[in-house]
């Protein structure tokens, strides 16, 4: 019972991060996001793609349906952000939240959403059920 609220609780924290991140993507502009991209050498049009991840993923992980999906993408974004600006800037002030959230993002995609999430519910439905 404990694992599955230790679950919860990173699903919740993560979710939040990404959801208010990927929404920021947006509110502030998404073409300043393409243009900062653009200027890592990356396509603009990944900024598109990672702010819907972010936001879109940040809603599924904390209701807790495709998580280990969505935390493999996450994991992926993580990486990405790591390589590409934190490196530069070494661990402290640099890339030590995304690596806190990569592992907590690999945490899921291993554990998966646990009992206190939409996938719970849906599997106690299914066995109700059957």
């Amino acid at each position: 019972m404990l694992n599955h609220i230790g679950t919860l609780i990173i699903r919740f924290v993560l979710g939040i991060i990404f959801i208010l991140h990927g929404y920021m993507k947006f509110a502030g502009g998404i073409e300043q996001t393409a243009e900062f991209f653009a200027s890592l050498g990356l396509p603009g049009f990944m900024a598109y793609a990672v702010a819907v991840i972010e936001l879109a993923g940040g809603i599924l992980i904390l209701i807790g349906l495709g998580t280990r999906i969505v935390s493999v993408l996450i994991a992926i974004i993580m990486l990405g952000a790591i390589f590409t600006v934190g490196l530069k800037k070494g661990f402290i002030g640099g890339y030590e939240l995304d690596a806190a959230l990569l592992a907590m993002a690999l945490s899921l995609a291993f554990t998966g959403s646990g009992a206190y999430s939409a996938e719970g519910l849906l599997k106690k439905r299914s066995r109700s059920a059957s």
